[in-house]
């Protein structure tokens, strides 16, 4: 893998890159000798044109280093002609890191009109990486004052748009103070903050400049930028940081990159063309990098002047001498394990907080230690690119649809290794859901939705439930079944929480987990009525479609076992809408699971009896009587329909099969009563023919009446050896206990 050419001798002359590396250092002047013109004669003319920006570009920095008094704009064609250069190719192919020194420098010296620093400022775009040594040298000349505030606030927006380029960060944390000294200017303070919190560390946090930030708070009231800072603050030193701020700030910081943004997806975009593109150092093994910086999720490895093999023999020279150090432990440097485990409590996290979503190293620090200060940089960096990147939320953004994917699924991924969600993550969701077509990344969206955290819940209900049900109503089968998954996820990431979190849980604890654990059930209860709800619908618009009623049912196999598998004190019963059409399924997969959801149902309700009777549980919740009442209706219908063949005299529900015998008798059906047993369901009935052919493979006119008594029994047995084990953990703990004696009466029944 190539490296990068080192940038901390800025003067030194321009180097002719190789053809296809991104970075566009400019070619020498001198004579070139025949051969290397014959090489020219043989290039393309792409090539050609390519060596000639080159050249073009080398002779437009040589003019700007030697600028020494002020030069008019209109009145110097050669200043027009450097600048236009510089423009064009710093818009088309980036510029490369020896520019930086000589273009920050004239920009910011004060020696050419506002007009020219501005165009400079704004075609600063890197083909790879900014040298630290060049933006430190730039900064230096805000000491001076020598350029105007306009100009001096356009360098700030373009330091932190271009803060992830920069190669090395250690020199810019020198220089924290001086930054610090400019929030005292009020227009410069939005983004002097927003420096800062890109640059903050622990040690950074000092007493005088919480009281320096609380001063410019009580003059100039709650700015958001302001509370991002004492927010970090607070999380690094809560001791130093006594007064309450704001739990969630949905945006920090105004969004700075627009000059930039398109020449930065322009040079991405022309260099990922490109077959042998410049690739700098990643950490890992991970994926190629992004063209878009927003989600550039790897960790760059700064270059050195050094070869490669030199590199890695100072590390291991240094290796033992950084362990012993009390400094923060730089993660580009982390690579193994063990070195995570000897550096767990001093490492300095990127201030690319993007980097941690790729990183298992980081992210297991993530998940063992709670650094709130983390999590807070993570969130922010999450929630602006959320915002700014949404590909049906911003105009002109449909283009990278792609990128935002992958992007959207490596958050995801995240969220199932440390099993939680982001709040940044919910937030979008809640934002974006509304615009929202279902069609554009609609398998990403839908699996974020699965890891909406058990946090601000009183918004669920119109900011996820309302939007997912107008989309959920109008689309096909298919989205419908990929939003039922979505919601059965869910729950079961809501139930491990409380899992989790009940396990850790002191009895000091017990009334505040109570009042947690009432808000938890509200919520769960909310959202399993909202999937009754529109799954009853689903199944009216579908016609019952067996492959919707299997997401169905396989969200309430969950639903069924809350209490004893998940110590959720709740149960809820599907809706008629869903359990008959279920009961009358022609499929004996979905008849099969609607048993054995009721046989868990039966399970999970005996125990909640027997620990209510015996008060075995302090933190009891009473299932109210109505679920009692629902079950018995239910299991009362599945019995009188699968065994004793009365279910239209004795279904009881105000929205089940109960009819009267005169209604029957005018349906002129034969044998209407045994219409639904396990022998002549539409289900079953395949089963009970390949069954006959077992039997009686001599009689063709497949006598159904035949099953009965014994050979009843010995159906029983062939289901079971099918693989119904639904239907026969439903047999057995519920038919025999509802009625003794309708087994021995069942071979009468089925006529």
């Amino acid at each position: 893998m190539q490296r990068r050419q080192s940038s901390k001798t800025p003067k030194q002359p321009l180097q002719v890159q190789h053809k296809h590396q991104t970075d566009l250092s400019a070619g020498r002047k001198g004579g070139r000798i025949d051969s290397e013109k014959s090489v020219q004669s043989h290039q393309s003319p792409k090539d050609q044109k390519n060596d000639s920006n080159q050249g073009s570009l080398e002779e437009a920095l040589t003019y700007f280093d030697k600028v020494q008094d002020r030069v008019s704009l209109k009145k110097n064609k050669v200043l027009q002609k450097h600048l236009t250069t510089v423009e064009s190719i710093a818009l088309q192919r980036g510029l490369p890191p020896e520019a930086f020194d000589v273009l920050l420098k004239v920009a910011l010296n004060g020696k050419l009109a506002d007009t020219v620093n501005t165009r400079l400022l704004k075609s600063l775009v890197p083909a790879s990486v900014i040298p630290e040594t060049s933006v430190v040298s730039s900064v230096s000349w805000l000491c001076v004052s020598k350029c105007s505030g306009n100009v001096q606030l356009l360098f700030l927006r373009w330091l932190i748009t271009m803060f992830d380029f920069i190669d090395h960060k250690e020199q810019l944390h020198a220089l924290y103070g001086f930054f610090f000294s400019f929030l005292q200017d009020e227009k410069m303070c939005p983004y002097v903050c927003h420096v800062l919190y890109l640059l903050t560390r622990k040690e950074s946090v000092r007493p005088f400049r919480i009281r320096r930030l609380l001063d410019l708070q009580a003059k100039m009231g709650m700015q958001s930028y302001l509370q991002a800072l004492l927010s970090l603050y607070k999380l690094y030193c809560p001791e130093l940081v006594t007064i309450t701020l704001p739990g969630k700030m949905k945006t920090y910081f105004k969004n700075s990159e627009g000059p930039w943004k398109a020449a930065i997806n322009t040079v991405r975009r022309r260099n990922q063309e490109n077959s042998q593109v410049f690739r700098p150092l990643v950490l890992g093994t991970a994926q190629p990098q992004s063209r878009k910086r927003k989600w550039n999720t790897q960790l760059i490895i700064p270059a050195s002047s050094t070869n490669r093999n030199n590199l890695y023999e100072d590390r291991e020279k240094n290796c033992g001498d950084l362990y012993r150090m009390n400094e923060p432990f730089p993660v580009e440097q982390l690579q193994t394990f063990s070195q995570l485990l000897q550096n767990i409590h001093r490492l300095g996290f990127p201030s690319q907080m993007g980097s941690v979503l790729t990183n298992p190293l980081l992210l297991h620090y993530m998940n063992c230690i709670k650094d709130e200060s983390v999590y807070l940089r993570l969130y922010y960096w999450m929630g602006q690119t959320l915002q700014e990147e949404c590909t049906w939320c911003v105009a002109d953004n449909n283009l990278y649809e792609e990128e935002f994917k992958d992007f959207l699924e490596t958050i995801y991924k995240t969220e199932c290794f440390l099993q939680e969600g982001f709040s940044s993550c919910e937030e979008f969701l809640y934002k974006s859901l509304p615009l929202w077509d279902g069609f554009c990344c609609q398998s990403q969206i839908l699996r974020l939705v699965s890891w909406i955290p058990l946090s601000s819940l009183s918004e669920i209900k119109s900011h996820l439930y309302d939007p997912l049900a107008q989309l959920f109503f109008t689309s096909s089968l298919y989205f419908k079944c990929s939003v039922l998954e979505s919601l059965k996820e869910l729950l079961q990431n809501w139930l491990n929480w409380h899992v989790t979190h009940l396990d850790s849980e002191s009895d000091s604890q017990v009334h505040s987990l109570n009042t947690t654990l009432s808000g938890l059930v509200n919520t769960v209860a909310e959202l399993i009525h909202f999937v009754g709800w529109i799954s009853t619908v689903a199944l009216r618009l579908e016609n019952n479609h067996t492959f919707l009623l299997y997401f169905i049912l396989d969200f309430y196999e969950i639903v069924c076992d809350m209490y004893l598998k998940y110590s959720l004190p709740l149960l809820i019963m599907p809706p008629a809408g869903v359990f008959y059409p279920a009961l009358l399924s022609m499929d004996s997969v979905n008849l099969n699971q609607l048993c054995y959801i009721m046989y868990r149902y039966r399970t999970n309700l005996v125990a909640a009896k027997e620990n209510e009777l015996s008060k075995k549980k302090i933190r009891q919740f009473k299932f109210s009587s109505q679920t009692y009442q629902e079950y018995n209706q239910y299991i009362t219908a599945m019995v009188a329909c699968l065994w004793t063949s009365s279910v239209f005299q004795k279904d009881t529900h105000p929205q089940g099969l109960g009819m009267d015998d005169e209604l029957l008798k005018k349906m002129a059906v034969q044998e209407v009563k045994t219409s639904f047993n396990i022998v002549n369901h539409p289900a079953m009935i395949g089963y009970a023919v390949l069954f006959l052919q077992e039997a009686w493979p001599d009689d063709t006119t497949f006598n159904f009446s035949l099953i009965k008594g014994k050979k009843w029994n010995w159906y029983l047995e062939y289901l079971y050896a099918q693989g119904l084990k639904g239907l026969k953990v439903f047999i057995e703990s519920s038919i025999n206990r509802v009625s003794q004696a309708s087994h021995s009466k069942a071979g009468n029944a089925q006529v």
